[in-house]
């Protein structure tokens, strides 16, 4: 039998009533008994607890949870044709006065079907960022609050909105500002602010230095340590970033050649500490000896990466007793006298020189070198209290633990082997560790001493002449500290035609030791001054002339730049590179907590 278009339609059309009973009629005429069963409730409620009736303009809130924790509901409302219960937290009945009757709204959430009733806060848009960072101790202001919007009522008072400040600069943590806002039918909102409170390496000297700019005297809070290198803070500049300069030599280097051994020193900072360096200019200005108390400069190179300290510097820094930018040794200040002599500075000079700030040298020879910098004042101090024995340190380095071999740590770091300390100058490419003791060896009262070619009119660095001091050091240096984690390695001994000047070596010997002297004109060749009681002693740089030059330091740690009688002897600092299975037992890599080696 065919059925007609006619009742196809009308079936079509009864299906389609169906399904809209089943899918929205009914699940909506469900919502509507279970709104009209919450607001009974409320209603149940308020007559039987007409204290809690709210006042003037007050609102009074009454969620789903409180009408079934206290027995107004008895039956679960659930979301149509479900299992699951409507939100208990966030269905509610909201109650206020108006023209002297209660008037109920009710908000019930129930997944895709809730009322209509306006439910939603205002939006609040703050000022500035949501997470804020602040140096400890510096002054915070809460940037505020743009705007407060609501759907409904639109744009509400900023003054009215609740401000929960607890940011306490004082203290390094993090904190939380809350800004609560309620539209008329006191629907809350609430947003949050982040401030962090850190310890910036800017707001701590600002602290300390007050209105100063620099540090003056003997400061023993200003020390840092970056790559492995301990910095004392000279001061601020005017982009509030903070000027650092070496606590000691790193080594000796002609002025002449200052520019091309810094770029060396550069190079050896880890990439943490590259990335924290503001391009500088630096006082080049030239003086005479008239014009060394200025505390200005007037003139500057091109903006670089490193330099040395200048003479106004220094100055500013001057005490009542003391200038912790003047070391015990010589060192060259960043100011020329004329094209072949510049200025050099020490905390004492003697003799006829004494009382004196500044000598003049000829630039060709070779004086301590303290290399100078500027970082951001951004960078976070993650410990240490400034101390020459606990510097400030950051982020840039992470000590070893027991276990790592050595050749996977870092330049600058210390170790201690059979009770001597000992410095990483580098991990070399064949996995060995070359390492520098970092004071002569020897007790105090047993110090290896070295003959350098009593019997030649050429010294000679090799360690296979047994009139060399490269034969003493690598045959009896031995008896002096443990060699057991060093190997046979070859060494290179830099040969110059007459003065020893860096970068113009004419030729490089090369030999095999298992202890040699330092070359010059490498890191952490200079003599330490903060931590040892070093003597003299010899280096492998050597000069082809026949007037008996080579490269040593003197007791007071100035480069010997002169005769070598036949009979001067010097002690002993070694230079060894370590087995590459060498490992760690414990320690941090600090002077004061060296790894120890097993």
């Amino acid at each position: 039998m065919k059925i007609s278009n006619k009742l196809k339609l009308i079936m079509v059309i009864a299906v389609i009533c169906c399904l809209g009973w089943f899918c929205i009629v009914s699940p909506y005429l469900s919502f509507l008994s279970n709104e009209k069963k919450l607001r009974e409730a409320a209603v149940r409620y308020f007559e039987l607890n007409q204290n809690e009736l709210p006042t003037g303009e007050r609102i009074k809130t009454l969620t789903l949870n409180t009408l079934y924790h206290k027995s107004y509901l008895k039956d679960d409302l659930f979301i149509p044709f479900t299992k699951k219960t409507c939100s208990i937290e966030k269905s509610w009945v909201k109650v206020r006065k108006e023209n002297n009757d209660y008037h109920y709204y009710i908000y019930l959430d129930c997944g895709i079907l809730s009322s209509r009733i306006d439910h939603k806060g205002p939006t609040i848009k703050l000022e500035g960022d949501d997470t804020i960072q602040i140096g400890l101790g510096e002054d915070f202001s809460d940037p505020g609050i743009k705007s407060v919007i609501d759907n409904v009522d639109g744009k509400l008072k900023i003054e009215d909105v609740d401000v929960n400040n607890t940011v306490n600069t004082a203290k390094v943590g993090s904190y939380e500002i809350t800004y609560t806002a309620f539209d008329a039918l006191k629907n809350k909102s609430v947003v949050k602010r982040v401030v962090n409170v850190v310890q910036t390496l800017h707001s701590t000297v600002k602290k300390d230095l007050g209105e100063a700019k620099n540090y003056k005297g003997a400061p023993e809070n200003n020390y840092v340590r970056l790559s492995n290198i301990l910095f004392q803070i000279y001061g601020i500049d005017s982009n509030k970033n903070i000027v650092l300069v070496a606590a000691e030599d790193i080594a000796n280097v002609n002025y002449t050649k200052l520019d091309k051994w810094l770029d060396y020193f550069y190079g050896i900072l880890n990439d943490y500490t590259k990335n924290s360096i503001v391009d500088t200019k630096y006082c080049n200005m030239s003086l005479n000896d008239e014009q060394l108390t200025t505390t200005t400069c007037s003139s500057y190179g091109k903006a670089k990466k490193i330099g040395i300290p200048s003479v106004d510097q220094i100055n500013l820094a001057e005490g009542e007793l003391y200038n912790f930018m003047q070391p015990y040794t010589m060192s060259w200040t960043a100011n020329a006298k004329n094209k072949t002599e510049a200025y050099l500075t020490r905390n004492l000079f003697f003799n006829e020189d004494e009382g004196k700030e500044y000598l003049s040298y000829p630039t060709k020879q070779n004086f301590g070198v303290r290399p100078m910098m500027t970082v951001k004042g951004d960078l976070l101090i993650t410990g240490g209290k400034g101390l020459i024995d606990d510097p400030y340190v950051f982020e840039d380095v992470k000590p070893g633990k027991g276990g790592d071999l050595i050749n996977t740590r870092y330049t600058g770091e210390y170790l201690s082997i059979g009770g001597e300390i000992y410095r990483i100058i580098q991990v070399e490419k064949d996995g060995t560790t070359k390492v520098i003791s970092d004071s002569t060896i020897g007790s105090l009262d047993d110090k290896l001493v070295c003959t350098a070619s009593p019997t030649s009119p050429t010294i000679v660095y090799n360690p296979k002449d047994k009139i060399s001091s490269a034969y003493c050091i690598n045959n009896r240096a031995s008896s002096f500290v443990d060699t057991s984690y060093f190997v046979n390695h070859e060494i290179e001994v830099p040969v110059y035609e007459n003065e020893i000047i860096y970068g113009e070596e004419v030729d490089i010997a090369k030999y095999k030791a298992v202890l040699s002297a330092p070359d010059m004109y490498e890191v952490f060749s200079a003599q330490t001054q903060l931590h040892s009681n070093s003597l003299s002693y010899w280096l492998k740089n050597m000069s082809k002339s026949n007037d008996r030059r080579t490269g040593a330091i003197t007791d007071i740690g100035v480069p010997f730049d002169e005769y070598i009688p036949d009979y001067l002897q010097f002690h002993v600092r070694v230079v060894g590179y370590m087995k590459k299975g060498s490992v760690i037992s414990s320690g941090l890599g600090t002077y004061e907590s060296p790894y120890i080696i097993k």
